[in-house]
């Protein structure tokens, strides 16, 4: 059945809406999950439809931004279709690394001195060092997603902007890319390290924001590399503020941190500390999960000023306030909504689950030899770095379930968020 597709774009509202998807490899999952609900049965229930003016998302989260872009015409099944992508998936064939490979990885590792001295030459290859082959997931992602919607949709004024947020390798600078219905994007003067580009997408953009360093080989497009966006912006929240969103959407991948953690939690992390690949997936973790604390915080914090000013100084304030720094070239202060929807379980704790209770799991070299690395599932109780590599069905639907709940549980406040 072919989806219905609207050929007039959505009368627009009086507010802004803008929906931000954070990267995190196999833990994308979920935000598939919470998208199906989304998207599928909150209209049925609450009689609202689920568009957005503002598309952003990093790493896994771009991938699913192009989808959301390219399909925003459709009417149907759209949730549906995007998590059929992960229901079916086998981590041996996702990755798929033999013995061969494994003897060959001194001779790939010598190999990079050879790499440097093609770029000195002035060539350039289409992709720089990985320790992973990810030709079946790039095949995924190129079939997954109707890209030539992404234009149509964003031309016809169906959707104002989609952001793609990826790291540029040479400079360690956040690059995000832009594909914008609107004449000119918004400047971005007050933070050096981030730069707004335009640019029509393509697949090339969404496999190089979602390219893990190290175990994912950086993307090149144009003439520079690009790598994970996760490094730099890993929930893309400021640029979304940046075009004028009131009301934000945010799917994040990590499960809330406490105001402290258990004793007996913590001391079973401590006695894991002396293996350097469960430390690596803490500081994977730390990279590409944390920065939505400081994010929703510093926009909480905003909001309460201008909530504060308008209390004190009366109703006007604002308009006042944005006087006062037009002149400087500022974007102009708004109260935002925003609406965050986050695991309810930990996704390391879950993938250490399904290591240790599905005896048929079929990890392929790669990831049975990294599951021996970090213990998981046997003397580790999470598993933080294979949460993000573990592209398998019996972890996947786990995450989809969890996410479809997650959503469903905030129903009344996702029919707000779409209420005008």
């Amino acid at each position: 059945m072919t989806a219905d597709r609207s050929t007039h774009p959505p009368a627009r509202g009086a507010h802004r809406r803008a929906i931000v998807l954070s990267g995190g490899g196999a833990r994308g999952a979920y935000e598939a999950g919470a998208l199906r609900f989304i998207l599928d049965e909150l209209p049925k229930r609450a009689g609202v439809q689920p568009d957005f003016d503002i598309i952003c998302g990093t790493s896994v989260g771009a991938i699913h931004a192009c989808f959301l872009a390219a399909t925003a015409d459709e009417t149907e099944t759209r949730g549906e279709r995007l998590t059929s992508i992960w229901q079916n998936l086998k981590v041996h064939e996702v990755f798929r690394f033999t013995a061969r490979d494994f003897l060959r990885l001194p001779k790939r590792m010598l190999g990079v001195k050879r790499v440097a001295q093609l770029l000195r030459e002035g060539q350039r290859p289409d992709r720089l060092y990985g320790l992973l082959n990810t030709e079946p997931l790039e095949r995924m992602v190129l079939q997954s997603i109707p890209w030539r919607g992404i234009r149509r949709n964003v031309k016809s004024g169906r959707v104002d902007t989609v952001c793609i947020a990826a790291t540029q390798v040479a400079t360690g600078r956040a690059v995000v890319f832009c594909d914008s219905h609107r004449p000119a994007l918004p400047p971005w003067a007050s933070v050096a390290n981030v730069r707004m580009q335009r640019i029509r997408l393509s697949p090339l953009h969404a496999l190089a924001s979602a390219a893990i360093p190290l175990l994912f080989p950086s993307v090149r497009v144009g003439a520079r590399y690009y790598a994970d966006g996760g490094l730099r912006l890993n929930t893309p929240l400021a640029p979304a503020v940046r075009l004028g969103a009131d009301r934000v959407l945010v799917i994040g991948l990590t499960h809330p941190i406490g105001p402290s953690v258990s004793e007996t939690i913590e001391q079973e992390r401590t006695a894991e500390f002396g293996n350097p690949m469960y430390l690596f997936g803490k500081v994977l973790n730390a990279l590409l999960l944390s920065p939505i604390e400081t994010d929703i915080a510093r926009l909480h914090f905003v909001n309460g000023i201008i909530q504060a000013g308008s209390d004190v100084y009366g109703a006007d304030f604002l308009d006042r306030l944005n006087q006062q720094l037009a002149p400087k070239g500022a974007a102009p202060l708004k109260i935002i909504d925003d609406l965050v929807i986050r695991p309810s379980e930990d996704l390391g704790r879950l993938a250490a689950n399904v290591v240790r209770e599905d005896p048929k799991l079929d990890f392929g070299m790669f990831l049975d030899l990294l599951r021996k690395a970090t213990g998981a599932g046997t003397t580790a109780h999470e598993a933080d770095l294979m949460s993000y590599l573990l592209f398998d069905e019996s972890y996947t639907r786990r995450l989809i379930e969890i996410g479809y709940k997650d959503a469903e549980a905030r129903e009344s406040d996702l029919a707000a968020f779409f209420s005008d």
